[in-house]
């Protein structure tokens, strides 16, 4: 018997979306494990975001500190292992975002505890369904130590719902914070008023048939109507179209959007890897045998130029007869 120590990234004064995917999991397993569900918040402005954790899991703890402000897997991984011991964790988790492949890792490695990475189903209380092959194949991992470290596939769960009552918040000491040599230098990060690719609800992405980075323009114009992340195919990134931090696909960010629209993309393995478990999508492609129409939900097999800007003339008049 043992709690879910769910270490979950958060926004402002709010959980991000990939959060509740993670929660959703650890609910799961709270009930395999015959535990409950503690939210671990951890960094500058946690405390801001515990009322919204509140209403998810019934106890959240914050460790909030200046020295904690950038996150470090050095400085962070210590706190969720200490805090793991505390609580008495039987199952530590956190979801499969760049911050969670890199701390739990470390986490798990404080706690001497096996690892399952990048998971889709829990299959009883040790055991763990994980896509292989870019998700063309499902393995099976059984990690038999008495803690088990896990990272969560945000696209494979439902996210989790409020429940009925607030949990309650508590604060814990940060302890000694030794960065082990490392220290933060800068930030290099696109600013955009748009949603963050891992938390948006609709997603327009292109591919390296848009031919240049000024051509999307025109994707962002539907973008920024469709209140939308933008993303892009490997392709469009490593031919410097557009910036890096867009990149949809097993190398890049796993999205699981309500709507996902897919612009000259071919569909390589490599992209649906990322995109396949949004509940929607739209492939826009000049060639009916792309890969990327075995997937979509809607294809519509054209130019670009001639079917993206009729689509926001489209919307355009819907928006404005309302």
């Amino acid at each position: 018997m043992g709690n879910v120590l769910a270490f979950c990234e958060f926004q402002g004064d709010a959980l991000r979306t990939s959060a509740l995917a993670n929660l959703a999991f650890a609910r799961s397993a709270a009930q395999a494990h015959g535990g409950e569900v503690i939210i671990l918040l951890v960094g500058q402005g946690a405390q801001a975001a515990s009322a919204n954790a509140a209403k998810y899991a019934p106890k959240v703890v914050v460790v909030e500190d200046a020295k904690l402000e950038h996150y470090l897997a050095e400085t962070y991984a210590p706190v969720l292992a200490r805090l793991a011991k505390e609580n008495n964790a039987s199952v530590v988790t956190a979801t499969a975002t760049a911050v969670g492949k890199d701390v739990m890792p470390r986490v798990a490695a404080l706690l001497d505890a096996g690892m399952a990475s990048d998971i889709a189903k829990l299959d009883g209380n040790n055991k763990f369904v994980r896509p292989i092959l870019a998700g063309n194949a499902y393995s099976t991992v059984e990690i038999a130590t008495p803690v088990i470290c896990v990272t969560v596939r945000q696209s494979e769960f439902e996210p989790a719902g409020e429940l009925g009552s607030a949990g309650s918040v508590s604060s814990a000491a940060a302890g000694d914070i030794d960065a082990l040599g490392a220290a933060f230098d800068h930030l290099d990060a696109q600013k955009s008023d748009r949603p963050d690719l891992g938390d948006a609800k609709v997603v327009v992405s292109g591919g390296r048939g848009m031919k240049s980075g000024e051509n999307f323009k025109v994707l962002e114009e539907l973008a920024d109507l469709l209140g939308a992340a933008m993303g892009a195919s490997r392709a469009a990134t490593d031919a410097g179209m557009v910036p890096a931090d867009w990149q949809v696909g097993q190398t890049g960010k796993i999205v699981a959007p309500n709507l996902y629209f897919a612009v000259a993309i071919s569909g390589a393995i490599q992209h649906l890897a990322g995109m396949k478990g949004s509940k929607t999508i739209v492939a826009i492609n000049k060639n009916k045998d792309e890969p990327i129409f075995q997937v979509a939900d809607y294809g519509v097999v054209a130019e670009w130029e001639k079917a993206v800007p009729e689509l926001i003339s489209e919307i355009k008049k819907l928006k404005a007869s309302r």
